[in-house]
């Protein structure tokens, strides 16, 4: 009986800490600073009175239509991930630009006119946004800026697309910066 009661608890402990390790992704890893920006990139700058609330790693694809003359943007598709190896995914980046936790809560943002940088002509550009809206309660709930920043590829093709209305899916990495005010 005595066995039996020690058995119980140890399959408890282990469902805690299942369960524990389940939620780590929700908890995105805070850093105590923002993103070291090059001199060419000031403009991205978050203004007084705002903090670092948490950043995340995001990989997907910027799509692109062609319209017979050029590549239009269409929208970013992205996951993104609280570890820089791209585990502990948080949520998602999509058209908008809108930005959703797994647990629901969304901010949808707006570029800040008269800001960005382009650091790698490769890729495309850090650009500082504001928010206009958020909805749901977790951790896009208070926030008041972002930062893309650290992008790779995502530029529009090179080459001209072969029939109106062709899509081309393009890979992008980026890190994003969400701010919130301070208390």
């Amino acid at each position: 009986m005595y066995q039996t009661k020690i058995q119980h608890i140890v399959r408890l402990l282990v469902v805690l800490v299942a369960v524990g390790f389940s939620l780590q992704p929700l908890s995105v890893a805070k850093a105590s600073d923002g993103p070291e920006l090059p001199p060419q990139c000031v403009s991205l700058q978050i203004d007084e009175g705002n903090q670092l609330a948490f950043h995340v790693y995001a990989r997907g694809v910027q799509i692109y239509r062609w319209n017979g003359d050029t590549w239009d943007f269409v929208a970013p598709v992205a996951s993104l991930f609280a570890e820089q190896n791209y585990f502990g995914e948080v949520g998602n980046h999509y058209i908008g630009p809108t930005w959703e936790s797994k647990s629901g809560s969304k901010v949808v943002g707006k570029r800040v006119l008269g800001t960005g940088c382009t650091p790698d002509p490769s890729a495309i550009a850090w650009l500082k946004l504001e928010k206009v809206t958020t909805s749901g309660s977790g951790i896009f709930s208070s926030v008041t800026y972002i930062q893309r920043v650290n992008t790779t590829g995502g530029l529009a093709p090179a080459a001209a697309g072969s029939t109106v209305g062709e899509v081309q899916e393009v890979p992008y990495t980026a890190e994003y910066y969400f701010y919130r005010a301070q208390n």
